[in-house]
């Protein structure tokens, strides 16, 4: 494992190892509150709370306008041109305070639609939505403080405001779980980012005077269009993504019972947790690097890199997790959460062909292949609806993560196809 240690001997590394810090503590705050939903509220709550996740992954995605990564670009671009970094925030600021008003207008309003399409006419949670109308926009004021901060390179101030973040989000879903069970669980999710809302305009003013700079004299319309690619892959992933899992999870509720969609749900945040350490590692060593590869054999050694050091150590993980399944059962939820044991087999399955198929993915991201980027990602969203469904009715819970096992493999072999030239160049 040479490359590891190549890895690990290098400046961008180690410039990044608070990341790692604050990566653990992620995972420890996610450990807790999942074992105090688990003991407060038990499977069928986790399926809610897995439905109002997805749920804001799609708010979210609509109400920044996939803006967030075009941010961190374009910022760091003009932060040395004061005038078009005013243009620049004030543009995207602007453009995403009237969307997110709008948005936050609609979900007071339908406040009872959403609780029936989103939680089902037994449950009376139109309250969350309410609540979510008002705390969208410091919720979304937040996510364009934290993007303008890391365009202007201070990574260890988004750091630091994610770690206080996760401090926050843990005693406040602690405390309201226990107060409030599910609706303190659901009312967690929607309050720890805006309350940080306030740590990061602190965070700011440190770098630029946001409401000073925020002018809607320096609003310039033209400017959108170079936000287009970024915010038309964000939105796909976003909406389409969050919008298939809540059909999935719907159809499992309706046909199996709502403790059986808690189970998948209980094995997703798990997937969740230990995904974050390849997401991390392709996005701090491998994106920057798949982005400036000039040729496809640059191209192709990036990728057997990583296919040949990082990939045989998750792979190795997984066998692990798989071994110790009942153990970490034990530890996160309760002996209620017992039958998710027989979901692990297939979920690794998928989660290996996931973490193979995502340094291909990001190759889209490195050279703005959006059009290849929707078709591919609609393409698996369609694939893993379906085969859920199908899966599902002949296999009861088991078929969601044979349908995950089944897209991923599918997935990874298009990617394999339509990247042959970097692959095997």
């Amino acid at each position: 494992m040479s490359f590891i240690k190549e890895i690990l001997s290098k400046p961008l590394f180690k410039a990044t190892s608070l990341n790692a810090i604050s990566i653990l503590i992620k995972i420890f705050v996610g450990f807790i509150t999942s074992k105090f939903i688990a003991v407060f509220v038990g499977p069928s709550g986790m399926a809610l709370v897995g439905n109002l996740r997805n749920f804001l992954t799609t708010t979210e995605a609509f109400a920044t306008l996939g803006f967030e990564n075009g941010v961190v670009k374009y910022v760091a671009e003009h932060k040395s041109d004061d005038n078009q970094l005013k243009k620049t925030l004030s543009t995207i600021f602007i453009t995403v305070l009237f969307t997110c008003l709008l948005i936050s207008l609609g979900l007071f309003f339908f406040s009872e639609y959403l609780n029936t399409s989103i939680f089902g006419n037994q449950y009376q949670y139109a309250f969350v939505f309410k609540s979510l109308a008002f705390a969208l926009p410091f919720y979304i004021g937040n996510i364009f403080l934290i993007a303008t901060i890391n365009g202007f390179g201070a990574y260890k101030k988004v750091i630091y405001i994610n770690i206080i973040g996760s401090i926050i989000g843990l005693i406040a879903s602690v405390l309201l779980i226990w107060k409030l069970n599910t609706e303190g669980a659901l009312l967690s999710i929607i309050l720890t980012p805006s309350v940080l809302f306030l740590v990061s305009f602190f965070s700011i003013n440190k770098e630029i005077k946001i409401l000073k700079a925020i002018d809607l004299k320096f609003y310039n319309l033209s400017f959108l269009k170079n936000l287009s690619s970024y915010s038309l892959m964000a939105l796909v992933s976003a909406v389409f993504g969050p919008m298939v899992f809540l059909a999935i999870r719907k159809y499992i509720i309706t046909n199996l019972g709502i403790e059986q969609a808690g189970f998948w749900e209980a094995m997703s945040r798990m997937s969740s947790y230990y995904f974050m350490f390849i997401t991390s590692i392709i996005s701090i060593y491998f994106l920057p690097k798949l982005a400036v590869a000039k040729s496809n054999q640059e191209t192709k050694t990036l990728f057997w890199n990583y296919y040949k050091g990082i990939l045989p150590v998750f792979i190795i993980g997984m066998i692990v997790i798989y071994f110790l399944r009942d153990f970490i059962i034990h530890l996160l939820f309760t002996k209620e959460f017992l039958p998710v044991s027989k979901l692990f087999f297939w979920q690794l399955i998928g989660d290996t062909f996931k973490a193979a198929s995502f340094i291909l993915g990001y190759q889209f991201y490195a050279k703005k292949l959006t059009k290849a980027f929707i078709f591919s990602e609609l393409f698996s969203l369609f694939v893993l609806y379906f085969s859920s469904i199908y899966l599902v009715s002949q296999f009861s819970i088991e078929g969601v993560v044979m349908a995950h096992a089944f897209t991923y493999s599918i997935y990874f072999i298009t990617l394999s196809i339509y990247f042959r030239k970097s692959l095997f160049a």
